[in-house]
This record gives C-alpha cells, sequence and structure tokens, in this order.
C-alpha cells in the first residue's frame, strides 16, 4: 500500500484497556473522535405512568444494567482515493475516493478532492467495501479453543430457554474475533445455539478488541430471538424421553410458548392500568422468559429463526400470524430457493451459505445457487458464517454463491453481490440506518483489499472501524492478539 501521507490514527490504551490485546508502541500519537451514538436499549414492555416498584421487578424498567459501554478507536479525517469502490448499495465506483471524518462516511464518489489537512491513502488497482458483516456467529460463546468448559451457546435444559442471553456467555478474548477482523468482519451477531426451540437472546457485536462484552456491544442495537425449528429441538429432547420429540411437537411448543407470553404482556398491562388509575394493584412476578417474548409481541426484538426446509419455513410464518409478530430472517434456509417469492413478500431476509449441506437429512436438498435465486426473486439474501472459519472468508463465500448464480442464468453484478455481506446482514440486525453501506453520514466501517474482493487471492489490507484502523496487513501496531495468546511463540 502507498501512503502518501502516513496514518497515525493507533489503538488508545485507554480504548482497548491492556486487556484482550496488544497496546500501540510507547509514544504513538493518537486523536480521539468518538462518534455520538444513542445508549442501548434493552427491550422493555411499553407502560404508562406507573408506581415505581423495587429495582429489579418490573419488567418495563429499564436501568441499562447492561448496557453498551462501546467507544470508537481513536480516528483521523481520512481519504481513501483511486479505488474501485462497492459502495454496499449495488453500486461500483471507479477510480473513487471515499471521505472519512468523525467517524462517519463524509463522502463518497469519483470527483473528489480531499482536502489536503486529510491522510490521504493512494488505493489506486485496490478495491474498499462496507466492513463485512455477519448476520450468524457464535464467536465468543463456542470460542476458540474449542473445549467443554467453552461450550456455552446452547443452554440444553429446557426447549424454551428465552430468559437466556448470549452475552452472558460471550468471552471476548476469543481469538476468533482478531482473525474475523482480518477477514474483513467490523460487526457481527452473536446468537445462542440451536438445540432448542427458543434459545434466547442475541446480541451485536462491535469488532474490537475489548476487556467486556459491554465495551464490544453495538450502541442502539436491537436485541434478537434465536428459534429453532426441525431436527435440532427434537433430537435434543426427544432421546430424553422429552417433548418436542416431533414436529408437531415442535409447533405446538412455540404456540404454548407465545399464548404464555401474550398472557404474561396482559396481566402487565392490567396492573399498570389500575395503577394509572390510582386502583390498588400487586403485580405479576418478572419472568425473564416471558420478557423477552413479549418483547418480541411489542416488536422490540427481533426473530431470528434457524430453519432448514421450505415446508417448515411456512408453518412458521402461520405461528407469526397467529400471533402478530413477524420474522426478521431465516438461517441456514437452504430450501428458501423452493418459496423464494413468498419469502420477498413477506419480507424475510434469508441467511445462508453457498456450500455447506448434507450434514443431516433436513439439509440435503441445497443448490449453491440459493442466495442468488433468493436475490432474484426481489428478496433479502445473506452470506453469513456459522463457524470460526468461514467469518474469515464471507467475500469468497458470496464470490462462490455468485458463480454459482450465473452459472445458472442469474445475471447479477458484484455490486449486487456485495450487499449479501455487508447491507442486506445490516437489515437483518436492525441496523441498516448505521453500517452496511458507503453512505453519507453512517459509520466509516471499511476495508481495503488489495485485490477485486470477489477473488479468491484477495486479502483485506486495512480495516477500519469507525473510521479507526482497527486492522493493518503491514503494521503490527494494529494486529492485535488475545490475552489468551501471548507469550506463544515467543522468540520467532
Amino acid at each position: 500500500m502507498r501512503v502518501l501521507t502516513t496514518a497515525v490514527a493507533a489503538f488508545a490504551a485507554a480504548a482497548l484497556g491492556g486487556c484482550a490485546t496488544t497496546a500501540p508502541p510507547p509514544g504513538t500519537a493518537v486523536q480521539n473522535t468518538p462518534v455520538q451514538s444513542a445508549p442501548i436499549q434493552s427491550a422493555p414492555i411499553q407502560s404508562g405512568r406507573t408506581k415505581s416498584l423495587p429495582k429489579g421487578l418490573d419488567s418495563g424498567r429499564n436501568d441499562a444494567a447492561y448496557a453498551s459501554t462501546y467507544q470508537p478507536l481513536p480516528s483521523r479525517p481520512t481519504a481513501l482515493v483511486d479505488a474501485t469502490i462497492f459502495t454496499g448499495t449495488g453500486e461500483r465506483i471507479e477510480r473513487g475516493v471515499v471521505l472519512i471524518r468523525d467517524g462517519r462516511i463524509e463522502a463518497v464518489g469519483a470527483a473528489i478532492v480531499p482536502p489536503a489537512s486529510y491522510d490521504l491513502v493512494d488505493a489506486h488497482g485496490k478495491y474498499v467495501t462496507p466492513g463485512l458483516i455477519d448476520a450468524h456467529s457464535h464467536l465468543g460463546v463456542y470460542p476458540s479453543p474449542s473445549a467443554p468448559a467453552h461450550s456455552d451457546g446452547n443452554e440444553l435444559t429446557d426447549p424454551n430457554t428465552a430468559g437466556v442471553w448470549a452475552e452472558h456467555s460471550v468471552w471476548p478474548q476469543d481469538p476468533g474475533f482478531n482473525l474475523a477482523r482480518a477477514g474483513g468482519v467490523t460487526t457481527l451477531l452473536v446468537l445462542p445455539g440451536s438445540g432448542n426451540l427458543i434459545g434466547g437472546r442475541s446480541v451485536t457485536l462491535r469488532n474490537i478488541p475489548a476487556r467486556t462484552v459491554q465495551d464490544m456491544k453495538f450502541p442502539g442495537a436491537p436485541y434478537g430471538l434465536k428459534m429453532a425449528c426441525g431436527e435440532n429441538p427434537k433430537r435434543v429432547y426427544g432421546n430424553r424421553n422429552r417433548a418436542p420429540s416431533t414436529r408437531m411437537g415442535n409447533v405446538a411448543g412455540y404456540r404454548t410458548a407465545w399464548i404464555n407470553a401474550a398472557d404474561y404482556g396482559r396481566r402487565w398491562d392490567d396492573y399498570r392500568a389500575k395503577v394509572d388509575r390510582g386502583d390498588k394493584a400487586d403485580p405479576p412476578k418478572r419472568d425473564l422468559q416471558l420478557e423477552t417474548l413479549v418483547g418480541v409481541l411489542n416488536g422490540e426484538i427481533l426473530v431470528e429463526n434457524h430453519c432448514y426446509r421450505a415446508d417448515e419455513m411456512v408453518q412458521m410464518i402461520g405461528i407469526a400470524r397467529e400471533f402478530g409478530y413477524r420474522i426478521t430472517a431465516f438461517h441456514h434456509a437452504l430450501e428458501a430457493y423452493k418459496i423464494a417469492d413468498i419469502l420477498a413478500k413477506e419480507d424475510i431476509c434469508v441467511a445462508t451459505w453457498a456450500n455447506w449441506w448434507g450434514s443431516k437429512l433436513e439439509a440435503w436438498d441445497a443448490v449453491e445457487a440459493n442466495a442468488p435465486m433468493i436475490h432474484a426473486a426481489g428478496g433479502c439474501a445473506i452470506i453469513k458464517s456459522d463457524d470460526p472459519d468461514v467469518i474469515q472468508r464471507l467475500n469468497q463465500e458470496a464470490a462462490e454463491a455468485l458463480a454459482a448464480g450465473r452459472a445458472a442464468g442469474y445475471e447479477i453484478t458484484e455490486g449486487e453481490a456485495m450487499k449479501w455481506i455487508t447491507l442486506n446482514p445490516a437489515k437483518a440486525i436492525g441496523l441498516d440506518k448505521e453500517t452496511g453501506s458507503l453512505e453519507v453520514g453512517k459509520r466509516a466501517d471499511v476495508v481495503l483489499w488489495d485485490k477485486n474482493p470477489f477473488s479468491i487471492y484477495a486479502k483485506a489490507e486495512r480495516v477500519y472501524l469507525d473510521g479507526a484502523v482497527a486492522y493493518d496487513r503491514h503494521d503490527r501496531r494494529y494486529q492485535p492478539k488475545s490475552d489468551f495468546e501471548l507469550g506463544q511463540g515467543a522468540g520467532r
């Protein structure tokens, strides 16, 4: 990379806290330009004027106990010039310029003259994209090294564990976060596993080195609810002589859960109505499981639904209609191509792979062109990982899907395919207004590639989060290591 004016943005010791990463050398100049963000919101049940209950007992009270403490890394005004730019909106710009200021995208285009005060990065012959977004990850809850002591993604104690939160299992020192950043991933949705009908809440993370999961939580991101249909829950519980043991048992389990949640919400509404009238009333006992489900019914928590078979996806849509919530995305969804028109009409995203199939019967009837077929039907196609290795090469997985789609006769541009790993996953996690594309005002999550990112030979040279250099392939100061890795390979 030819740098016309050397960038001096570096990791700040205060931001990184000396834990879970290596710090820059002493005396490295930094300039802190924080991004203004709304505080994280949990999913309170809506209420009117109510008498205050003791702390922790009111399901509608948000004391931000697990609020985001994310702080952007130090950044400087930067211009990436003379690049081929995939904006994430479908557009491709030749010999373009991206201006970054105060952690946001200031301008994108082909006829922009950078201000003289900006750090200029000569990107001639290189490619610039938005930061990649993984809409389905288990980093931190199934961290490396893989061991029973680290297996914290599936709470296999009940078919409905809606009360658990993935963030309470995330280990921020998982070396996988650093490897994913080197692959261009700037934001990821970490989900519980798929062993239960309802597995619990997901958490959206900014991919920075951090001491705590709160330091990684994306400010203002909505929570998601992980649900799973098909073989997984019936296999886990059927083998223990417990329900569910069939697909019809699965569906009965979902419906029972939503009935109980609706009743729980009604009881809280009745309590608050009485208090507002000045009547004496005893509040319902707070229930973490039902509280999360009511958040879904109120539209505050997104539904991320593991489901492979086309017929089961349609069943899940029916359940959503019965209880008045909507499904944000089906995950894995290898048979989504069979109902692409239905999913497009329902505005349900499909987070899938190009080449992962055959692990079980419900994953058998797959095609590599699944994502392109969803795209061609006008739907929201996403390439995701569900894997600590695939998350390092989401661009290659998208390229494989694109090639399969073109071989099947679908005329899809690289600019459109870029949406599968940027803007579409941002939509599926409720953050497409903040990130996922190089548009003015959005977070400056940017990747500089040495080659076309749809090439198997492409590597991310530099990764920016909120306009700050978070990874640089050619500068070891920006190649952080987990504390867990420190000391390994010493002397080499």
